[in-house]
């Protein structure tokens, strides 16, 4: 483990940045060019204006008020001032209880880190066994972990209590939040205004029949099947390459407007540029007319394309969103099996229309199991693979490997102060660096996986991304010596030597662990709420393309809280908050200190910055408990495993009944909560309907839902009619059907043309 002056110089380092990020934020944030970066959101809520309108011209970009500067750090209490369900109406529920994610790592640390230095540091401090053994050398660090205990000690047991203690507190304080969110999400859900998603269900691997379109086949089915709650449906086109057109046409239309606001400023020079790649080589000639000429290509392409998609009968893929009369209508459909054969008319309530990812609903479904298995293989050997270039990077960090590789640098290596800055800083920084990418990857192979929403994309990739940092981050850190001793290590030997392995490991990873927190959970969340990049990314933007108020809103666009990124990266902190709380509880402040600034910051992110994409309704909420548990249990076996190397046996086979009562324990919430999180009540779907119709007796359901679910290329257009039963035209008994009669009856049918209706007119008689 690394003394406490490296400690101490990667603290000083990464404190000095916090602060350094928190001053220019306080600065750049009241100064009127920067307010649509840091409020943008109460500009998309129509509830701010800027600053700029008003005053002298200085006083448009640089704000000239000093007593401003005096109150710089007055929205930090403004961050924690709005109320709970305050914050639910103005950034929605997922964004509240992603938030609450950090406090739940306060109420879970703070007590765990003062029972741990109540009893843990003492019992560890006064054991005294480093100081015996003259052959070990030690930092006084070491004296306040489990390092300092004799193999054998009965002092082991004080570990073992606070190991229950510790895990029973964790029981609490999960099932305590877990009753609050999934609480939360049903008010939620009863007292949410009217969307498009209650009333609507997405169906799926619509079966091909020979004499109707898959529109006739999907109004046919829902007809007979739903009579009395079917409204109407939308089936779902393959518009992806209209979308890529569109998508181009859009780039190229920025450029125009760059290239015209050029020659505005310069009417004398037209602007030119190269045909070639990226601009480099090439042709040269006139931008704008350049531009011009592409989208008008660009353009006739689109609406050829956008023809073939209407009209082409392939283009038309087996899903549809059915729209019912009702929620409890959908409830029931999207709740249920459909027909005895469970792989066709699969039904599942549709994501809401903001969450929907267009160009998946184009994936065959018969198509999504292979490419599922395919990416989780890929997964795999990205996992592995990456394993060995972070061990080398880590290896590399140590200084004495350093020595070893590049003998030429020991001298520098060798002086004190910058021995402690490599030693305490380099290490996080270069796996911070490192992991910059790899989220980027994650998501690309879950669209890869075929997931139709957004926020099934999120939670798909966090899970990914938390396997790769509970293996690659992790275990793979943990394991002392080089990438290559690393790797011999795991393939020598047996598998149930493995947590005896890293048990023994854990506290030698301290510093290193420390180190991270530091970079990434006080550094890196106080660069969050500075939000350089989109600060530079909207000034470029708004002195080159600005030329509307449209185009600065666009321009100003804040995104949304990646979930999918930042909910991993909050699983480690409580992965290595739960395992060294009993092994080195040393780490713990460093800690509560992220989960402390990180409430802080993205409660005021939240607030004033981000537009959330999507609301799930804390959909996430079981994955996150379900992480917490996995920690749990990996901190008791690997526990067990480092008592097991000390000569405990005995007081280890008092740990063995932790993770069965963990287990247990996940088993009480899953089956007590989360089918509050898969289902939807009936009896809640008949309330909301019963009280909607109270109140608004005259809406016009039909037409509400008529734009809901249309490709947000055809959005404006005619051409994608909204399907539904004409219920005032239409028998009440009798179903529309171009399907020919496969049924040969030995007498006449009562629908015979005897009866003046044609042969195959109509299908199926209601009861």
């Amino acid at each position: 483990m690394g003394s406490l002056n490296d400690i101490g110089v990667a603290a000083g380092i990464n404190i000095l940045s916090a602060l350094g990020f928190l001053l220019a934020f306080a600065v750049l944030r009241i100064q009127p060019i920067n307010d649509r970066v840091y409020f943008p959101k109460w500009y998309l809520k129509g509830t701010r204006s800027s600053p700029r309108h008003i005053g002298a011209a200085l006083s448009k970009f640089v704000n000239a008020d000093v007593s401003t500067y005096m109150r710089f750090l007055n929205w930090m209490p403004v961050a924690l001032k709005m109320p709970e369900p305050e914050l639910i109406e103005h950034a929605g529920l997922d964004s509240a209880v992603y938030v609450r994610i950090y406090l739940l790592g306060l109420k879970l640390f703070v007590p765990i880190a003062v029972l741990a230095f109540l009893v843990l540091v003492p019992v560890n401090w006064t054991s005294g066994t480093l100081e015996d053994e003259k052959s070990i050398s030690y930092d006084e660090i070491d004296k306040l972990s489990i390092s300092n205990i004799g193999t054998g000690s009965k002092r082991f047991w004080a570990h073992i209590a606070m190991a229950y203690v510790f895990t029973f507190w964790t029981f609490y304080v999960l099932y305590h939040e877990y009753k609050v969110i999934t609480t939360m999400r049903l008010r939620f859900l009863a007292n949410q205004k009217r969307r498009p998603d209650q009333f609507t269900v997405l169906v799926k691997n619509i079966p091909e029949d020979s004499d109707e379109t898959v529109s006739e086949h999907v109004q046919h089915f829902f007809a007979v099947n739903h009579r009395d709650h079917y409204l109407s449906h939308q089936v779902v086109y393959n518009a992806n390459t209209l979308a890529s057109l569109v998508e181009k046409k859009t780039g190229l239309q920025n450029w125009l407007v760059y290239y015209e606001n050029q020659h505005a400023k310069n009417p004398e020079k037209n602007p030119t540029i190269k045909t070639g790649l990226w601009g480099l080589w090439g042709e040269k000639v006139d931008a704008v007319e350049y531009y011009r000429t592409t989208i008008e290509e660009l353009c006739k392409q689109e609406d050829e394309e956008r023809e073939k998609v209407v009209s082409d009968p392939s283009a038309i893929m087996p899903a549809a969103f059915v729209s019912f009369k009702s929620q409890w209508g959908a409830a029931v459909c999207a709740q249920t099996q459909q027909t005895s054969n469970p792989t066709v008319w699969i039904t599942e309530w549709a994501p809401e229309p903001r969450d929907v990812y267009w160009p998946n609903l184009a994936i065959p479904f018969v198509s999504l199991s292979v490419r599922r298995l395919i990416m989780t293989v890929a997964l795999f050997f990205l996992t592995f693979f990456f394993m060995v270039p972070i061990a080398l990077v880590q290896s590399l960090a140590n200084l004495d490997d350093i020595e070893r590789v590049l003998p030429f640098l020991k001298p520098i290596i060798q002086r004190n102060s910058l021995r402690s800055i490599i030693q305490g800083f380099l290490p996080g920084i270069a796996l911070k660096l490192f992991l910059i990418i790899l989220p980027t990857i994650l998501r690309t192979m879950s669209k890869i996986e075929g997931h139709i929403s957004l926020s099934g994309l999120d939670r798909r990739t966090a899970s990914k991304y938390f396997l790769f940092l509970f293996v690659n981050v992790f275990l793979g850190s943990v394991i002392t010596g080089t990438a290559f001793q690393q790797l011999d290590t795991f393939i020598h030997q047996s598998a149930n030597k493995i947590p005896e392995t890293i048990g023994e490991s854990i506290p030698m990873k301290a510093t290193f662990f420390i180190t991270y927190i530091m970079v990434d959970g006080w550094s890196g969340i106080a660069a969050e709420v500075l939000r350089l990049k989109p600060l530079v990314m909207f000034h470029i933007k708004n002195t080159f393309l600005v030329r509307t108020d449209q185009d600065r809103d666009q321009a100003m666009d804040p995104g949304s809280l990646d979930f999918g990124s930042n909910e991993p990266r909050i699983q480690l902190y409580f992965l290595l908050g739960l395992v060294y709380a009993v092994v080195t509880p040393i780490l713990l402040p460093f800690i509560i200190v992220f989960f402390s600034l990180a409430y802080l910051v993205f409660r005021h992110q939240i607030i004033n910055v981000y537009n959330q994409q999507y609301e799930s309704c804390a959909q996430f909420w079981p994955d996150v408990h379900r992480r917490i548990i996995i920690a749990l249990i990996v901190s008791q076996i690997l526990l067990l495993g480092l008592l097991s190397t000390q000569e405990a046996e005995k007081s280890t086979f008092a740990l063995l009944p932790l993770p069965v009562l963990t287990i247990w324990f996940h088993y009480v919430c899953k089956g007590r909560f989360e089918p509050a999180y898969i289902k939807f009540p009936l009896q809640e779907a008949m309330v909301k309907d019963t009280l909607q119709r109270a109140t608004d007796p005259t809406l016009n359901l039909r037409a509400y839902l008529k734009d809901a679910y249309v490709h947000p290329v055809f959005q404006g257009g005619d051409m994608y009619d909204l399907v539904a039963m004409d219920e005032e035209e239409k028998d009440p008994l009798l179903v529309a059907t171009k399907r020919r009669s496969r049924m040969n009856t030995p007498v006449d049918s009562r629908l015979n043309s005897s009866s003046g209706t044609n042969e195959g007119e109509f299908s199926r008689l209601r009861p």
